[in-house]
């Protein structure tokens, strides 16, 4: 029942390959040099992300119609992605215009901050 599974016919060339390299030359031949390829481990690019070209009335404007701003609101919204509109709505509440009503663990709600109400004591 159990046993070896059946080998791809590529990896059946492969080791049809290695077989006879190893058989006629014994694996290292001295004409030719290995060259090793290094990794480079921990080195990532950094991606601006491009914002819409609007200035931020109009993205107000945008927003406002929205009963909950949310990322995936606002990105349906603006017609950009997720990531975009997660930079703009960060930008517009570093500038005070919207401000977190709730949410939690990267979901968050945001609200115009003319219409943002205290919370209760």
């Amino acid at each position: 029942m159990g046993g070896t599974k059946k080998r791809t016919l590529a990896s059946m060339e492969k080791s049809q390959d290695d077989n006879a390299n190893s058989a006629a030359g014994g694996g290292d031949q001295p004409g030719k040099k290995k060259v090793e390829k290094t990794k480079v481990v921990g080195e990532r690019k950094r991606v601006d992300v491009l914002l819409p070209r609007m200035n931020d009335q109009e993205l107000m404007k945008s927003l406002s119609s929205l009963k909950a701003i949310t990322i995936y609101g606002a990105a349906r919204s603006l017609a950009v992605n997720a990531a975009v509109a997660r930079s703009v709505l960060s930008s517009l509440e570093s500038k005070g215009l919207v401000k977190k009503a709730g949410g939690y663990s990267g979901h968050y709600i945001w609200t115009p901050a003319s219409l943002a109400v205290a919370p209760a004591i």
